[in-house]
């Protein structure tokens, strides 16, 4: 029996209760985290914005250290410091074929499966396939990558999700040339790894865009040299502060089609807009044909931050010794299992960066 925090139905609030964790099977490995970084998709997941079958343990983002491995696993054994990879590609589908290993058809696969048992039996699913809000999980092989040398565990956990989303959407998606101009919508985990992947590439000015004030110290340590609060008058502020141009690229964190719409206002004739944030079916963007055209700018949808986890895992870790990218800086506080729902809270509030639960 493990500590976890189970959904028991979409909309309703966790519970941390025992589950009954079984030995891995073959093909499977079982993890002691250390720790999981609370992420929007979780909240996301559990007020229904997006589906996954229930009850399920969430979390998605985390690290640990092997314990046991089942029959058939060649590539960790128990000792070994592991990163959840809750998004694995499967090698074999046609975006896999094409090298688009983050658009997997199979990825989520796993996230149907029955993993563990409630105290009274009723069965429990991975959330987004690994389960990492609990003490100790199983999982596939496919869903873990090794430890990068000199990286804490506890650290190591942000790598997951909040790190390579963020990194990825700036290198990856908008591909952020030196000496851009780049905007970034949202200073939660995902908006600051952003922004320190905006500096990492060079931009010669990166503006940070949030509801709050009190994220301004966050979003400058993460490399902002500007910072907006967010209104009505966003992009008027924006490409005041570029000539009156806006900005080479703007990377949408929110999920907010208000947002996603002043994110491509902020841009320069010819701006790209990536767009990170999950938002629902209700938030619809509009655009007139003739602003598309006359703009000529690009708007960019970006899962997992359309990255690589196995190649792109090794280049941040890199960053992270050399001492260009501070995971430390991500995080604003860290929690038990049972904070979880105030770090909700919190997202909801907008207030602060990274949730860690820490083991």
């Amino acid at each position: 029996m493990v500590r976890a925090a189970v959904l028991p139905a979409v909309g309703a609030p966790l519970e941390v209760t025992d589950i009954d964790l079984p030995d891995p099977g073959p093909g499977q490995v079982r993890v002691r985290l250390a720790a999981a970084g609370v992420c929007h998709s979780d909240l996301s997941l559990s007020n229904g914005t997006m589906r996954v079958p229930v009850p399920a343990v969430l979390g998605h983002e985390g690290a640990g250290t092997v314990v046991a491995v089942g029959e058939g696993v060649t590539g960790v054994a128990p000792g070994a410091g592991v990163v959840l990879n809750w998004a694995p590609s499967c090698g074999s589908c046609h975006a896999c074929s094409l090298g688009e290993v983050w658009l997997c058809a199979n990825a989520l696969s796993g996230a149907a499966d029955v993993y563990a048992h409630t105290a009274d039996g009723t069965d429990l699913h991975p959330g987004l396939n690994v389960a990492a809000f609990a003490e100790e999980t199983v999982v596939s092989e496919s869903c873990l990558l090794p430890l990068p040398e000199g990286i804490p565990l506890t650290d190591a956990a942000l790598l997951g999700c909040a790190v390579l989303t963020g990194y990825g959407a700036v290198h990856h998606s908008a591909r952020v040339r030196e000496g851009e101009t780049v905007a970034v919508y949202g200073v939660g985990g995902v908006g600051l790894a952003a922004l320190q992947a905006a500096r990492i590439a060079g931009a010669s000015r990166i503006v940070a865009v949030d509801v709050s004030p009190e994220k301004e110290e966050l979003a400058r340590a993460a490399g902002a040299t500007d910072y907006v609060i967010a209104s009505d008058t966003t992009a008027r502020e924006i490409r005041g502060l570029t000539g009156k141009h806006g900005v080479d690229v703007a990377v949408e964190c929110v999920g907010r089609a208000t947002t996603i719409r002043t994110a491509w206002d902020s841009t320069r004739r010819g701006g790209r807009t990536t767009v990170v944030g999950i938002g629902g079916k209700d938030q619809q963007v509009t655009f007139n044909a003739l602003e598309i055209f006359h703009w000529g700018r690009t708007l960019a949808g970006c899962v997992y931050g359309n990255s690589n986890p196995a190649e792109d895992l090794p280049v941040l870790a890199e960053h992270v010794r050399a001492g260009r990218l501070d995971l430390g800086a991500l995080v604003t506080e860290r929690i038990a299992l049972d904070g979880i729902p105030a770090a909700f809270d919190n997202m909801l509030a907008g207030k602060g960066g990274r949730a860690l639960v820490v083991f």
